[in-house]
């Protein structure tokens, strides 16, 4: 058995745990990092690289309340369950349910945007400080309409947008040309989001950060958790960690440990999938989202990745054959003559039913921190995860309002 004493100890290795040592490291922290699998070889890894400031809206929405039937049930949907999951995921989905109405919906999409404020120049600042700076392109991201109904449905969206701090324009299809020559013609046009930040490797820049960390990573799963005197003991395959604070970083693998430190967290997993060509020369310049299919195409370094679809289904189910079908045939819709992909992925985002994370100290006192269920926006939120964290284990006062994450709300 190894045994381990730290001042902080941080479950989970992903991107949000890594930023969280990297600023507490800056601050003089003594910091072990504890996970069974590589550094951010999850979600950090497969995501649409998009540092998503613009991502105010809920996955919870009215539109979606009126539709959950159909999209939980259609297997071709964007938003899908696999139905052997559905007893389990059902006091989430009910909780999903009250949170898409409207004034919980509204609610909580201002809640999401004080969070996001400051996302990019955060991530700047960070990339500068790890030697990530030649990753980052500064050319925004666009949501690609396809049909003059969705664009002319588009400008309600982005005026309740613009009016939680974002900038977007509306474009048509000749200025959409311009910008994507490689794109087909639309019916519609796109909303452009002139401000957003894209990484060409989001896996390489976890890496830079990675090495950054001047701190024990071990490679074990924790499975429990004490509190004792002086401090908490965390136990697991072959090891015990002694610390005066933990940080709870898990993402999806969160939800036991959460429990084990007095929180009841309503966490579920979200199944999301890539697929990725080989290509010298992507033939997109920015990241860009047909907003009807529910998927990015993203331009990273060497490759045309097209990531995303929601799949309710749990830890433990293989990947689904028939969503990356889909990606595929999505794609296709998009580039007609792409080949067979050269690869593809599916990894596990933390859900929480109103689409905002739980980032403040447990029940139990500030002895255990959140800092986990960031659903789409981990990896914009990491480095905004970090401060707060830092802020709450030096006894400052947060720099963000943390009502809307306290683990007390459901």
């Amino acid at each position: 058995m190894q045994t381990h004493q730290t001042e902080i100890a941080i479950i989970g290795a992903g991107v949000v745990g890594l930023a969280i040592a990297e600023r507490l490291l800056a601050e003089g922290r003594e910091v072990v990092l504890i996970d069974p699998n590589p550094p951010g070889s999850g979600a950090s890894y497969g995501n649409a690289g998009t540092i998503a400031d613009y991502a105010t809206l809920p996955v919870g929405t009215p539109d979606v309340l009126r539709n959950l039937p159909s999209l939980l049930f259609d297997r071709n949907s964007p938003l899908s369950i696999r139905r052997a999951a559905l007893p389990s995921l059902a006091p989430w989905l009910l909780r999903f349910g009250v949170q898409s109405l409207p004034a919980n919906a509204k609610r909580n999409a201002a809640a999401i945007a004080a969070l996001l404020a400051d996302a990019c120049p955060l991530w700047e600042g960070l990339a500068q400080r790890i030697g990530g700076t030649d990753i980052l392109q500064k050319r925004g991201c666009l949501y690609l309409y396809e049909t003059k109904a969705a664009y002319r449905a588009a400008h309600a969206d982005m005026a309740q947008r613009r009016t939680l701090g974002i900038k977007v324009d509306l474009i048509g299809t000749e200025e959409l040309h311009q910008l994507e020559p490689g794109l087909p013609q639309v019916e519609g046009g796109a909303a452009y989001f002139t401000n957003a930040v894209f990484m060409a490797d989001p896996g390489l820049m976890v890496q830079r950060l990675a090495s950054a960390v001047v701190a024990p990573i071990l490679p074990h799963k924790i499975t429990r958790l004490e509190r004792q005197a002086g401090g908490v003991l965390l136990s697991g395959d072959g090891v015990q960690v002694r610390a005066r604070h933990v940080v709870l970083a898990a993402g999806a693998h969160s939800r036991a440990l959460a429990r084990a430190a007095g929180d009841r967290i309503p966490l579920e997993t979200e199944r999301g999938y890539h697929i990725e060509w080989d290509m010298p020369k992507p033939r997109i310049t920015r990241p860009t989202c047909p907003t009807g299919r529910g998927f990015y195409l993203c331009p990273m370094s060497g490759r045309l990745r097209v990531a995303g679809t929601v799949e309710l289904g749990g830890l433990t189910a293989p990947p689904s054959p028939h969503r990356i079908a889909k990606l595929v045939e999505g794609a296709r819709a998009i580039f007609p003559d792409l080949p067979a992909p050269d690869r593809t992925w599916m990894g596990f985002r933390p859900s929480l039913p109103d689409s905002l994370p739980v980032i403040g100290p447990s029940r139990g006192g500030t002895d255990v921190i959140h800092a986990f269920g960031h659903g789409h926006i981990g990896l914009t939120l990491a480095p905004i995860t970090a401060q707060l964290v830092a802020d709450l284990i030096a006894g400052r006062a947060p720099q963000r309002d943390l009502h809307a994450t306290r683990a007390n709300r459901f």
